[in-house]
């Protein structure tokens, strides 16, 4: 099935940077060689958002978060970080921001706590503000007993709480986490998505989170944007987007299906159709009423109705109905085996120098949050 992606008109309503937003991009684009990454990405999240960017490894998640914490520089396009250029005012992004990385960025030769300060005394912050902070994204994040342990004696799930802490550190206004729950298991994963949720009310702090989990993306973001081939296909709410392709789901089993198929996009009730693995996908309003309706419909055409269901539509549904393609099938596709030789590639150089690359130089930094004198 062909790829809606290229076709869409974007829900999301691009305008000039604004002060009330934490992000703007103006078709952000990254090329490597001959691969396209990011393809004229223009969104606008605004300050205080939940904002999900969903799809497959591979999609371009990653090289967004990348180039708008200026660890790369777009090909072409541009960007602002609460208000500042992502080109020509990098170290004003960099004070701005706070970054979780998708690979380990933390040092398990040193305690919670030492990761903590030293990340903070990078940032400029002195003694007596980093020991105040230290206990409050400690809380935050549920870590004030384990801040004395060395970090090879953490969980999978406390480190990546103390990363999130981390990246909290130096107040930043725009929290980027890329794949936070990457490799956890379930009961773990929700621990995070309360934290997660916590930080974004109670810090009032604009989160960007990257994933390729639905749920997490349905249970968190207040608004998604859904990435494939480095393409944005649509952005709206969780709930608007799977109303977008109707209140309810038909799926349906036939022969021949390609003749139905053409048939029901004709239908007046019909909100869209998508043909895939053997089934057909239509969306529609009152889905037990339209069940005798598709019946009759295959039948005045000589087709034999096999199987048919109702259900509400997932996110699941949504991103087939834009790519044609499940988000595991698109987990496999060429672009993101090439694209995870490039990350084995660069791995080491960008977990090393995460620390150093990302702050700002404490020369030139200046806050009103906290002085800069460090001790």
């Amino acid at each position: 099935m062909k790829n809606k992606c290229s076709d869409v008109i974007k829900k999301d309503n691009y305008s000039p940077v604004s002060h009330m937003n934490a992000i703007s991009t103006d078709h952000l684009t990254k090329t490597f060689d001959t691969i396209t990454a990011v393809d004229n990405v223009s969104l606008v999240i605004k300050q205080g958002e939940l904002f999900g960017l969903l799809g497959p490894n591979g999609a371009g998640k990653t090289t967004i978060i990348k180039m708008l914490s200026t660890l790369l520089a777009p090909t072409s396009g541009n960007a602002l970080v609460w208000g500042y250029d992502i080109r020509r005012e990098k170290d004003n992004v960099r004070r701005s921001i706070g970054i979780v990385f998708q690979d380990p960025a933390i040092d398990d030769q040193l305690t919670g706590r030492e990761n903590l300060d030293f990340h903070a005394r990078m940032y400029g912050m002195n003694k007596m503000t980093r020991n105040t902070r230290m206990q409050e994204v400690l809380a935050l994040v549920g870590l004030e007993d384990k801040a004395d342990l060395l970090l090879k004696n953490y969980s999978g799930g406390m480190k990546r709480r103390l990363e999130i802490a981390r990246g909290l550190m130096h107040y930043p206004n725009v929290l980027f986490l890329d794949e936070p729950t990457l490799g956890l298991d379930p009961q773990t994963r929700y621990h995070i998505w309360e934290y997660i949720r916590n930080l974004n009310r109670e810090q009032q702090v604009t989160v960007i989170l990257t994933t390729h989990y639905m749920e997490e993306a349905d249970a968190l973001c207040s608004r998604i944007a859904i990435i494939d081939y480095g393409k944005i296909c649509t952005v709206d709410t969780p709930g608007a987007l799977k109303n977008s392709i109707g209140h309810d789901l038909l799926q349906i089993k036939a022969a021949p299906l390609d003749r139905l198929t053409h048939v029901l996009e004709k239908q007046p009730w019909v909100r869209g159709v998508t043909l895939h693995d053997s089934h057909i996908y239509v969306g529609v309003h009152q889905g037990e009423e339209k069940i005798p309706l598709t019946i009759n419909l295959a039948q005045s055409l000589g087709i034999q109705v096999t199987a048919v269901s109702v259900r509400k539509p997932t996110l699941e549904d949504v991103f087939l109905h834009y790519t044609g393609k499940t988000i595991r099938e698109e987990e496999v596709s060429n672009i993101d085996r090439i694209r995870a030789r490039m990350r084995i590639t660069r791995r080491g150089a960008y977990s090393a120098e995460s620390f150093h690359v990302l702050r700002p130089k404490v020369s030139t930094c200046s806050s009103p949050k906290f002085p800069l004198n460090p001790v």
